[in-house]
């Protein structure tokens, strides 16, 4: 599979809220991504690749039935839903005592058709839910707590994603049925965060949200989960 990712980045001030100034970059093609993901790197953030297409139309309606027939928490300004091991938003740690069984077969189908944990590596997945005008503040996941190697699925609908480190900003375009793999830099140096707002400008182009869940699926690292700052 191949992508394309719209990106924009500036140095020593933010980009506005709406986006604006993005470009559209063909090259830097990564060929085989983490854990055999085909994707396109990102330009300007390292170890970023965006995967456009990674499921079906017909697997992301499949996808959200299954969603929809879990269980949500709501306790966050947003609703989420946690397989394999619950993340403590609060104490931000993931203990062993967490643990919720192994991951659905939904999940590891997913996982499957991407080529992203034929070994079984990832055993932890959060699902989050964002309705237009939700979003989610900086951060980078929990140090401690994850392995290296990260992938999120867009179901539903878009979003711009902003990574930022240091006086560096870069806004990805991630398309609904696209899969973010954040991998060396990109997942330990640089924070990401989506702009609660309606609507994205894109291309010149403006596009309004719907309800957008993603699955972020990650490696838990149980010897080394201290408190640490992520989501």
């Amino acid at each position: 599979m191949s992508a394309e990712a719209s990106t924009s980045t500036s140095r020593k001030r933010v980009r506005d809220e709406d986006g604006d100034g993005f470009t559209r970059d063909d090259g830097g093609r990564t060929g085989k991504a983490a854990r055999g993901l085909d994707g396109e790197a990102v330009p300007g953030v390292p170890g970023l690749t965006v995967v456009t297409d990674a499921v079906s139309p017909e697997d992301e309606l499949a996808l959200l039935a299954q969603v929809d027939n879990g269980e949500w928490m709501t306790s966050l300004k947003r609703r989420v839903q946690h397989y394999g091991y619950r993340y403590d938003y609060r104490s931000r740690k993931v203990a062993p005592e967490s643990y919720l069984g192994e991951l659905p077969e939904w999940s590891k189908q997913v996982m499957a058709r991407l080529g992203a944990a034929g070994d079984g590596e990832f055993d932890q997945l959060i699902v989050n839910e964002y309705e237009p005008g939700q979003g989610i503040s900086a951060h980078i996941d929990c140090k401690p707590c994850f392995a290296g190697v990260i992938v999120s699925v867009s179901l539903g609908s878009g979003a711009v994603m902003r990574f930022a480190k240091d006086d560096v900003v870069c806004d990805v375009w991630l398309p609904a049925r696209s899969a973010v793999v954040l991998t060396g830099p990109a997942r330990w140096e640089w924070s990401h965060s989506i702009a609660g707002r309606k609507s994205d400008k894109v291309g010149g182009v403006r596009i309004k949200r719907t309800r957008r869940v993603s699955l972020t699926f990650r490696t838990v690292r149980l010897a080394g989960s201290e408190p640490a700052t992520g989501e």
